[in-house]
């Protein structure tokens, strides 16, 4: 928990994230570069080294969430461990705006809207994610609920939609979170994520599969 809130739990943390990385992961087709930011659980860092990635760098602003994670979840020492993986402890808007690396993905898994996440919801916030994208690259970031954060969503898709050509919501199921219902949004200048993946990932999932992928996509009317 984090200032009160449920973050993850080990019993459900699969569903949230395996729906935040693998709609992009597979949509891109051969992601080498991928930058994770927030996500000090290490559970979208577990995802996104399942796939033949040249490096993953997690930037995670708090260190002592990586020390307790460190302690009580068996997959974030397991996934640092790898190679691959590259932790950075600092602020994440920071460190778009001082970064000159490109990459194929990078997935947003901040907290909610509020506080010091605030500004990693914001336009000026994904006007810089864009630019550190390669030609090909995909964005994908939990929006929040669409059923608390309804008016939130409506005003990021305004201009969401001016900055990517392919700016789409998308939903999951998060039993541990407020409604059980989670948003996700993808975005892209060249990448429809409507096109079904047809690539298979060797590793076996809990929730996520292109049946999955397709319907994640259909979206209710109150969010239409």
């Amino acid at each position: 928990m984090l200032d009160g809130l449920v973050q993850t739990t080990t019993k459900d943390e699969f569903f949230y994230h395996e729906m935040l990385v693998h709609p992009a992961m597979m949509s891109h087709g051969r992601p080498k570069d991928v930058l994770i930011i927030g996500g000090g659980d290490g559970g979208a860092l577990r995802e996104v080294l399942l796939y033949p990635v040249k490096q993953a760098t997690l930037v995670e602003i708090d260190d002592q969430v990586i020390g307790a994670c460190k302690k009580y979840l068996p997959w974030l020492g397991a996934a640092l461990r790898d190679r691959r993986a590259r932790l950075e402890i600092a602020d994440g808007n920071r460190f778009i705006r001082e970064s000159s690396q490109k990459f194929d993905v990078i997935l947003v898994d901040s907290s909610d809207p509020v506080g010091p996440s605030l500004i990693l919801h914001q336009r000026e916030f994904y006007a810089r994610l864009k630019d550190r994208l390669k030609p090909d690259g995909i964005v994908a970031a939990q929006a929040g609920s669409p059923l608390y954060h309804l008016d939130h969503l409506q005003k990021k898709m305004a201009f969401l939609r001016r900055l990517f050509k392919y700016a789409s919501f998308y939903l999951g199921p998060a039993p541990t979170y407020p409604g059980g219902l989670w948003s996700y949004v993808f975005l892209s200048d060249k990448i429809n994520p409507l096109r079904v993946p047809k690539r298979k990932l060797r590793a076996r999932l809990r929730y996520y599969n292109p049946d999955i992928h397709r319907a994640a996509f259909a979206l209710p009317e109150f969010l239409k």
